[in-house]
């Protein structure tokens, strides 16, 4: 069955305009016009990947996406016209995966769209998920799994933050440039304007792992 996607946006242009591109690429939409409404829904049935835009009636997107934070890892991303380098970290921190900015180019939105679910599904390889484990001090990632333990206990993590510090500890022994991050974890080559990313992504991680240990 084709993947899930949920729309939320007050603008009914920018909604319809979503809708058509990810439905021409074979995904599943509905959209919402409110915050109430799609959280309603989420709570119905969890879609595969939620877009938000922040300023919303009822509920906004932040809000939206923190609360589901607390219960799942799907992807999400935020659509706002708020671009400020504080909104783009809060975004980042509250845990969305992404964070673009209107106006957006619909091709570029599906691009990130077709990169989250790249990130958030693995091939079905039969491997032995011990085998194919990488280690780094306490931590240990399990790529078939692709959960993320510390002291053997599981840490929950965003397929983003997955794909973050499975770069990083696969090079645990050499330096990882921006540049580099962008475009194995973001998928963001040559977009100008996403440089912050990986430095907003470290401070959701060092938060999480804080708040884990305090």
């Amino acid at each position: 069955m084709p993947q899930l996607i949920y729309v939320a946006d007050d603008e009914k242009h920018i909604r319809d305009l979503i809708q058509t591109f990810l439905e021409s690429e074979g995904y599943r939409v509905k959209t919402f016009s409110d915050g109430y409404s799609v959280s309603e829904a989420v709570n119905r049935q969890m879609p595969d990947l939620l877009i938000l835009d922040i300023m919303m009636p009822g509920e906004d997107g932040l809000s939206i996406c923190a609360n589901i934070r607390k219960k799942s890892s799907i992807p999400i991303i935020i659509v706002s016209a708020k671009d400020t380098p504080m909104d783009r970290v809060t975004g980042i921190m509250l845990g969305s995966d992404d964070y673009l900015t209107k106006p957006f180019l619909p091709l570029e939105l599906t691009a990130r769209v077709k990169a989250l679910f790249r990130r958030s599904h693995m091939s079905s390889e039969e491997k032995d998920p011990e085998a194919d484990a990488y280690y780094c001090g306490n931590m240990t990632l399990r790529p078939l799994e692709r959960k993320v333990y510390i002291n053997d206990e599981a840490f929950p993590v965003t397929p983003t933050e997955y794909s973050f510090l499975n770069c990083l500890i696969q090079q645990k022994e050499a330096a990882v440039s921006k540049t580099k991050l962008l475009e194995q974890v973001w998928g963001c080559q040559g977009i100008p304007g996403e440089t912050r990313m990986p430095d907003d992504l470290v401070k959701r991680l060092r938060k999480k792992l804080k708040q884990r240990n305090s």
